[in-house]
């Protein structure tokens, strides 16, 4: 990873973030192509950080950082795998003029760091739409492993998406 790349870090949501991540989330000119889901409530990020500050034990959001600059978001849920086992599945929306530099790559891997030290779950996973081949990518880097394509996964802008789903185990970490 270049010097510059290796310089994100993540830090907890703060109130001055909150504008960009509503933007990141709610305006179709700066979710991407692969991030527009349609309108929702203005108001949800603002009421789940009063709330909460976008941290709680089943769900979470950070802030990749580079120099202070807020790139975007990472966010993970906790997901049931089994009558009592669950996993983490994470997304990442990155803000226009940060996307196709690594800083993804980087807060991707910083998150799978976090959750593996910070909690005890075993899995982390990622699913992205099988045409986004730059997220694909970007997970590949951060150390994830493809596992398969899910068929008919995701509703975007009026039609069924095909999507391919990835996963770290903390095993994995060992190995890298």
């Amino acid at each position: 990873m270049d010097d510059e790349v290796s310089g994100v870090v993540l830090r907890p949501v703060a109130e001055a973030d909150l504008d960009l991540l509503e933007r990141l989330t709610n305006d179709p000119a700066a979710t991407g192509e692969h991030q527009w889901f349609g309108w929702h409530d203005p108001g949800y990020l603002r009421r789940r950080w009063q709330e909460t500050g976008m941290l709680t034990t089943e769900n979470g959001m950070l802030v990749p950082t580079l120099g202070g600059r807020v790139l975007g978001l990472v966010s993970w849920y906790r997901s049931r795998t089994g009558p009592t086992s669950f996993c983490w599945t994470m997304g990442l929306v990155l803000a226009p003029e940060a996307r196709g530099h690594g800083y993804g790559t980087a807060a991707q891997r910083l998150l799978v760091e976090y959750l593996f030290a910070h909690t005890q779950l075993n899995r982390v996973e990622a699913t992205t739409e099988i045409g986004n081949r730059a997220e694909q990518r970007s997970l590949e880097k951060a150390g994830f492993t493809r596992e398969g394509v899910l068929r008919g996964y995701g509703f975007r802008d009026g039609e069924w998406r095909d999507s391919v789903v990835y996963s770290v185990v903390r095993s994995d970490l060992a190995k890298s």
